[in-house]
């Protein structure tokens, strides 16, 4: 008896164990293409393949969150109503946050040997917060705000570490640039599997995205905790602070003992500057046209759509934008970063423009593709410039400030929003006013900095 069950059980069991193996074919094959990508021209040997990896989670998370919040402050009510639960966030979430901002960078600062320690910190805070939001997030509860407040910050503490950590996983083939680049369309292509994913899991229940999202995070504490030990290295690095051209006074004790002076950023010339007041406009126009454009488009939809279809075309066409200029700037690697954002600004500023004048759908869906593209080259431009202009020893610390003041310009943009009145017109034109204004302050500094070349990095 047991031959005669052996005898039949053998087949059976290789043809499931058949069946297992074309069923995680593609999946294995998917994930063993994703990892040569991530680890290509010495990412793998470097470290930066397991930050590309780790950033796409971070993003898949992020994603997960922003849709169960989004079903629930903005889709569940009448738009009436969902304009004040935003206004409600603002206040309770964004305006703190302009508060906390100022504090990442410098607090961040000062754990430099911490920094594995500090983003698995930012994904199981963010896996924990995801687990208490889920209990008020069908009511839309009051509680939500303040969970949703940790989350911010912490997702944006997650994104300056990072920008400190790239430059110590180069590998010695590709450019800083480059690295963000292929960061940055790790995050992009995460968000764009983790969209669809979430709004299945929001079907089942509008907890199920924040289930998933604790999920993600908690592998992503794993995966943090797996990065190279020299993530938390610090040798060679001082913190950069915004300090006025020329010498910078010291204490009478400092320079009795013969200190040499923190360096600072405008010390190396005024290209890091004009470059982040460009970037801080752009960013601007990002969380600009975030809230107005979905308060808008749900009164007045794009011709013949839907308030939800609307909005999901105006975000794909701001989502390929974002990754063309991410593929576009891994392209043209550091070429003339000055030139770079000083054109992508007066493309955005043009565009809006035009969109202003001549406002339609048209208009409204390519400033949206626009401002993804300018967004992502100006932000890789002024990368390429930190790199270049930056000396070494702060300049892990200068990444970690730029992307603080950046993301302080994006909740700026954001409440300009939210407290516009829905009329298409008069939202290109103040998005016209503030971009006029950075290239005003930006573009000819860029471009007298273009001609005079590169300066030599100095220490005043």
């Amino acid at each position: 008896m047991g031959a005669i069950r052996s005898a039949e059980g053998g087949p059976l069991r290789r043809t499931v164990r058949g069946a297992g193996r074309v069923l995680r074919a593609p999946f294995a094959g998917a994930a063993r293409g994703v990892r040569r990508a991530t680890h290509a021209h010495g990412a793998g040997e470097s470290g930066l393949g397991k930050l590309i990896e780790l950033h796409a989670v971070n993003s898949a998370g992020d994603m997960m969150i922003t849709i169960a919040l989004a079903s629930t402050v903005f889709f569940s009510v009448p738009t009436d109503q969902a304009r004040g639960r935003v206004a409600l966030y603002l206040a309770v979430t964004m305006a703190p946050f302009t508060l906390l901002a100022p504090v990442i960078g410098p607090l961040l600062d000062r754990i430099p040997h911490g920094r594995r320690a500090a983003m698995a910190g930012s994904m199981l805070t963010r896996a924990l917060l995801a687990l208490m939001m889920s209990g008020a997030v069908a009511s839309g509860g009051l509680e939500l705000y303040p969970a949703a407040l940790g989350v911010l910050v912490a997702s944006k503490a997650y994104g300056v570490v990072r920008s400190a950590v790239v430059p110590r996983l180069l590998p010695p083939r590709i450019a800083l640039v480059k690295a963000n680049s292929r960061v940055t369309l790790g995050g992009l292509l995460a968000t764009g599997v983790a969209a669809p994913l979430g709004a299945g899991l929001h079907q089942l229940g509008p907890a199920y995205p924040l289930y998933g999202a604790c999920a993600v995070f908690a592998f992503g504490t794993y995966l943090s905790l797996s990065l190279p030990h020299k993530v938390d290295s610090a040798k060679g690095e001082a913190r950069a602070r915004l300090t006025a051209d020329g010498p910078v006074r010291q204490p009478a004790r400092r320079r009795k003992a013969g200190r040499r002076p923190r360096p600072g950023l405008r010390t190396v010339g005024s290209s890091v500057l004009h470059g982040l007041q460009a970037n801080g406009s752009l960013r601007m126009l990002s969380g600009f046209l975030t809230f107005f454009l979905a308060f808008l488009l749900r009164v007045h939809p794009l011709g013949g759509l839907s308030p939800a279809f609307s909005l999901g075309v105006v975000a794909i066409a701001a989502g390929a934008g974002n990754a063309l200029g991410t593929a576009i700037g891994a392209l043209l690697r550091s070429r003339g970063p000055e030139k770079m954002i000083a054109l992508v600004l007066t493309a955005a500023l043009g565009t809006t423009i035009v969109a202003a004048v001549l406002y339609s759908a048209f208009f409204v869906v390519v400033v949206a593709a626009v401002a993804g593209i300018s967004q992502a080259l100006g932000k890789q431009s002024l990368d390429a410039l930190i790199q270049r202009d930056v000396p070494e020893e702060v300049r892990t610390s200068a990444f970690a400030r730029s992307e603080t003041l950046l993301q302080m310009c994006w909740v700026v943009g954001g409440a300009i929003g939210i407290l516009l009145p829905l009329n298409g017109v008069v939202g290109m034109s103040v998005a016209a006013g503030f971009l006029a204004l950075g290239a005003a302050t930006a573009v000819r500094g860029l471009l007298t900095a273009a001609r005079r070349g590169s300066p030599h990095p100095r220490v005043a």
